[in-house]
Protein backbone atom coordinates (compact mmCIF):
# COMPACT_ATOMS: atom_id res chain seq x y z
CA UNK A 1 0.00 0.00 0.00
CA UNK A 2 2.57 2.52 0.85
CA UNK A 3 4.70 1.74 -2.56
CA UNK A 4 1.49 2.04 -4.40
CA UNK A 5 0.89 5.47 -2.83
CA UNK A 6 4.62 6.67 -3.31
CA UNK A 7 4.73 5.87 -7.00
CA UNK A 8 1.11 7.72 -8.15
CA UNK A 9 2.10 10.78 -5.84
CA UNK A 10 5.29 10.98 -7.99
CA UNK A 11 3.85 10.02 -10.74
CA UNK A 12 1.45 12.65 -10.65
CA UNK A 13 4.59 15.03 -10.06
CA UNK A 14 6.00 14.33 -12.89
CA UNK A 15 2.60 14.73 -15.03
CA UNK A 16 1.55 18.12 -13.26
CA UNK A 17 5.50 19.54 -13.82
CA UNK A 18 6.43 18.14 -17.36
CA UNK A 19 2.72 17.72 -18.79
CA UNK A 20 0.95 20.95 -19.89
CA UNK A 21 -0.44 22.37 -17.30
CA UNK A 22 2.83 24.26 -16.67
CA UNK A 23 3.85 24.08 -20.37
CA UNK A 24 1.60 24.64 -23.15
CA UNK A 25 -1.31 25.89 -20.53
CA UNK A 26 0.86 28.45 -18.71
CA UNK A 27 -0.54 30.83 -19.40
CA UNK A 28 -3.82 29.82 -17.47
CA UNK A 29 -4.53 30.91 -13.86
CA UNK A 30 -6.93 28.21 -13.89
CA UNK A 31 -4.23 25.63 -15.08
CA UNK A 32 -2.05 26.86 -12.88
CA UNK A 33 -4.16 26.16 -9.68
CA UNK A 34 -4.87 22.41 -10.65
CA UNK A 35 -1.11 22.21 -10.98
CA UNK A 36 -0.62 24.00 -7.15
CA UNK A 37 -3.74 21.93 -5.63
CA UNK A 38 -2.40 18.39 -7.50
CA UNK A 39 1.04 19.16 -5.61
CA UNK A 40 -0.10 20.37 -2.07
CA UNK A 41 -3.98 18.38 -1.49
CA UNK A 42 -3.08 15.33 -4.18
CA UNK A 43 0.75 14.37 -4.42
CA UNK A 44 2.05 15.65 -1.11
CA UNK A 45 -0.29 13.71 0.79
CA UNK A 46 -0.04 10.25 -1.37
CA UNK A 47 3.88 10.77 -0.92
CA UNK A 48 3.51 10.93 2.64
CA UNK A 49 1.36 7.95 3.42
CA UNK A 50 4.15 6.10 0.60
CA UNK A 51 7.10 6.81 2.99
CA UNK A 52 9.08 4.11 4.82
CA UNK A 53 8.01 4.01 8.41
CA UNK A 54 11.37 4.85 9.91
CA UNK A 55 11.54 8.21 7.84
CA UNK A 56 8.29 9.54 8.56
CA UNK A 57 8.12 12.23 11.48
CA UNK A 58 7.93 10.18 15.12
CA UNK A 59 6.01 11.33 18.32
CA UNK A 60 8.57 13.48 19.85
CA UNK A 61 8.19 16.43 17.48
CA UNK A 62 6.71 19.82 18.96
CA UNK A 63 3.02 19.50 19.60
CA UNK A 64 2.65 22.77 18.03
CA UNK A 65 4.59 21.75 14.61
CA UNK A 66 1.92 20.99 12.29
CA UNK A 67 0.70 24.43 12.81
CA UNK A 68 3.48 26.45 12.34
CA UNK A 69 3.81 24.02 8.93
CA UNK A 70 -0.19 25.60 8.20
CA UNK A 71 0.70 28.90 8.59
CA UNK A 72 3.57 28.12 6.48
CA UNK A 73 1.55 27.10 3.65
CA UNK A 74 -0.90 29.80 4.56
CA UNK A 75 1.98 32.44 3.61
CA UNK A 76 3.02 30.33 0.70
CA UNK A 77 -0.34 30.13 -0.97
CA UNK A 78 -1.70 33.76 -0.51
CA UNK A 79 1.84 34.99 -1.19
CA UNK A 80 1.77 32.90 -5.00
CA UNK A 81 -1.15 34.06 -5.58
CA UNK A 82 -1.16 38.17 -5.13
CA UNK A 83 -1.08 38.95 -8.61
CA UNK A 84 3.25 40.37 -8.79
CA UNK A 85 3.86 37.14 -8.12
CA UNK A 86 1.92 35.92 -10.42
CA UNK A 87 3.41 37.47 -13.14
CA UNK A 88 6.70 36.79 -12.31
CA UNK A 89 6.17 32.98 -12.68
CA UNK A 90 4.42 33.09 -15.89
CA UNK A 91 7.40 35.10 -17.26
CA UNK A 92 10.50 33.46 -15.52
CA UNK A 93 10.57 29.52 -15.89
CA UNK A 94 12.61 29.72 -12.77
CA UNK A 95 10.39 31.57 -10.46
CA UNK A 96 7.67 28.66 -11.62
CA UNK A 97 10.14 26.10 -10.49
CA UNK A 98 10.33 27.98 -7.20
CA UNK A 99 6.75 28.37 -6.78
CA UNK A 100 6.09 24.20 -7.03
CA UNK A 101 9.07 23.71 -5.41
CA UNK A 102 7.71 25.63 -1.98
CA UNK A 103 4.18 23.95 -2.74
CA UNK A 104 5.69 20.53 -2.00
CA UNK A 105 7.70 21.64 0.63
CA UNK A 106 5.21 23.27 2.56
CA UNK A 107 2.25 20.07 1.53
CA UNK A 108 4.44 17.74 2.63
CA UNK A 109 5.95 19.74 5.57
CA UNK A 110 2.14 19.92 6.70
CA UNK A 111 0.55 15.82 5.45
CA UNK A 112 3.83 14.60 7.79
CA UNK A 113 3.17 16.73 10.60
CA UNK A 114 -0.31 16.79 11.13
CA UNK A 115 -0.16 12.40 10.65
CA UNK A 116 2.35 11.84 12.88
CA UNK A 117 3.16 8.23 12.24
CA UNK A 118 3.69 7.06 16.47
CA UNK A 119 2.06 8.49 19.21
CA UNK A 120 -0.30 9.67 16.60
CA UNK A 121 -3.30 10.59 19.21
CA UNK A 122 -1.16 12.82 21.20
CA UNK A 123 -1.17 15.15 18.15
CA UNK A 124 -4.55 14.24 15.95
CA UNK A 125 -6.12 17.58 17.86
CA UNK A 126 -2.94 19.76 16.87
CA UNK A 127 -2.86 18.21 13.49
CA UNK A 128 -6.55 18.64 12.64
CA UNK A 129 -6.63 21.93 13.64
CA UNK A 130 -4.00 22.93 11.46
CA UNK A 131 -5.47 21.03 8.13
CA UNK A 132 -8.72 22.46 9.20
CA UNK A 133 -7.21 26.15 9.31
CA UNK A 134 -6.02 25.17 6.18
CA UNK A 135 -9.37 24.06 4.67
CA UNK A 136 -10.29 27.39 5.49
CA UNK A 137 -7.97 29.92 4.46
CA UNK A 138 -8.32 27.87 0.78
CA UNK A 139 -11.70 28.60 1.21
CA UNK A 140 -11.57 31.98 1.78
CA UNK A 141 -8.87 32.48 -0.94
CA UNK A 142 -11.03 30.52 -3.63
CA UNK A 143 -14.17 32.32 -2.77
CA UNK A 144 -12.05 35.81 -3.01
CA UNK A 145 -10.84 34.45 -6.46
CA UNK A 146 -14.54 32.95 -8.00
CA UNK A 147 -16.07 36.25 -7.04
CA UNK A 148 -14.08 39.10 -7.81
CA UNK A 149 -15.79 41.54 -9.98
CA UNK A 150 -12.02 42.13 -12.17
CA UNK A 151 -9.44 39.92 -13.33
CA UNK A 152 -6.77 40.25 -11.19
CA UNK A 153 -4.44 38.02 -13.56
CA UNK A 154 -4.34 40.36 -16.82
CA UNK A 155 -6.68 40.70 -19.43
CA UNK A 156 -6.29 38.66 -22.71
CA UNK A 157 -7.52 35.45 -23.78
CA UNK A 158 -5.99 32.35 -22.01
CA UNK A 159 -6.39 28.63 -23.58
CA UNK A 160 -6.87 26.32 -20.52
CA UNK A 161 -7.86 22.15 -20.90
CA UNK A 162 -8.40 23.06 -25.16
CA UNK A 163 -10.51 25.32 -24.46
CA UNK A 164 -10.27 29.41 -24.80
CA UNK A 165 -11.20 31.38 -21.72
CA UNK A 166 -11.39 35.02 -20.81
CA UNK A 167 -9.39 36.34 -18.27
CA UNK A 168 -12.19 37.06 -16.09
CA UNK A 169 -13.64 33.32 -16.25
CA UNK A 170 -10.19 31.69 -16.21
CA UNK A 171 -10.01 33.43 -13.20
CA UNK A 172 -13.02 32.41 -11.71
CA UNK A 173 -12.58 28.62 -12.69
CA UNK A 174 -9.48 28.77 -10.76
CA UNK A 175 -11.27 29.90 -8.15
CA UNK A 176 -13.36 26.99 -8.20
CA UNK A 177 -10.91 24.42 -8.74
CA UNK A 178 -9.07 25.54 -5.30
CA UNK A 179 -12.23 25.50 -3.58
CA UNK A 180 -13.10 22.02 -4.93
CA UNK A 181 -9.75 20.41 -4.06
CA UNK A 182 -7.84 22.35 -1.82
CA UNK A 183 -10.74 23.18 0.87
CA UNK A 184 -12.45 19.66 0.84
CA UNK A 185 -9.24 17.25 0.78
CA UNK A 186 -7.95 19.70 3.76
CA UNK A 187 -11.51 19.17 5.44
CA UNK A 188 -11.30 15.77 5.06
CA UNK A 189 -7.85 15.43 6.70
CA UNK A 190 -8.76 17.21 9.57
CA UNK A 191 -11.68 14.97 10.08
CA UNK A 192 -10.14 12.09 10.12
CA UNK A 193 -7.69 13.26 12.59
CA UNK A 194 -10.72 13.84 14.89
CA UNK A 195 -12.23 10.56 14.26
CA UNK A 196 -9.09 9.16 15.30
CA UNK A 197 -9.42 10.95 18.49
CA UNK A 198 -13.36 10.06 18.72
CA UNK A 199 -11.95 6.09 19.02
CA UNK A 200 -9.29 6.40 21.10
CA UNK A 201 -10.04 4.23 23.80
CA UNK A 202 -11.20 5.62 27.24
CA UNK A 203 -8.37 5.30 30.35
CA UNK A 204 -9.43 2.76 32.79
CA UNK A 205 -9.81 4.31 36.01
CA UNK A 206 -9.04 2.18 39.60
CA UNK A 207 -8.53 -0.85 37.65
CA UNK A 208 -11.20 -3.81 36.91
CA UNK A 209 -14.32 -4.36 39.02
CA UNK A 210 -13.82 -8.14 40.58
CA UNK A 211 -10.74 -8.18 40.46
CA UNK A 212 -10.38 -6.83 43.87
Amino acid sequence: MRQVALSIGLLLLALIWLGPLLGAWRGSFASGMVAHMGVVAVAAPLIVIGLPTHWQIGASMPTALPVVASLLELLAVWGWHAPAMRAATQASLAVTILEQSSFLFVGLFLWATSFTQQGERKHALTGAGALLLTSIHMTLLGALLALSPRSLYGAGDVTCFGTVLNAGQDQQLGGVIMLLIGAIVYLVGGLVLIARLLEEPRPRIGGSIGTQ
